[in-house]
């Protein structure tokens, strides 16, 4: 599968920002699905994961409450909604496709990269 992630920006703090990621190649529901980001200087860490359908989600202690990942299978692409941005959110976000059970993303087992997109937030 391929993925192409967009909308990142640069943005306020206090803003908000959807990323996408579309999905190609194969049916996206056959994959649970995660962001990823890397800031200036850090590893990459785990954001948010979601299993194949939708039901079950996950989120990084630091942005639970602030960032809500979401999927359309319809339209092959996931989302995630990021509000109430600090500059410590600045980073490239990255999504990623799992076939294993979505909790598996947490730990980085990703089967997928998409290119990354992106975020600056200004003080």
């Amino acid at each position: 599968v391929q993925l192409q992630a967009s909308g990142g920006g640069v943005v306020q703090a206090g803003g908000s920002l959807r990323l996408s990621c579309a999905a190609s190649g194969r049916t996206l529901s056959d994959y649970a699905m995660g962001w990823f980001r890397q800031a200036p200087g850090k590893e990459r860490e785990f954001v948010s994961a979601i299993s194949r359908l939708g039901g079950y989600t996950y989120y990084a202690d630091s942005v639970k409450g602030r960032f809500t990942i979401a999927r359309d299978n319809a339209k092959n692409t996931v989302y995630l909604q990021i509000n109430s941005l600090k500059p410590e959110d600045t980073a490239v976000y990255y999504c990623a496709s799992a076939t294993r059970p979505f909790r598996t993303l947490v730990d980085g087992t990703v089967d997928y990269w998409g290119q990354g997109t992106l975020v600056t937030v200004s003080s």
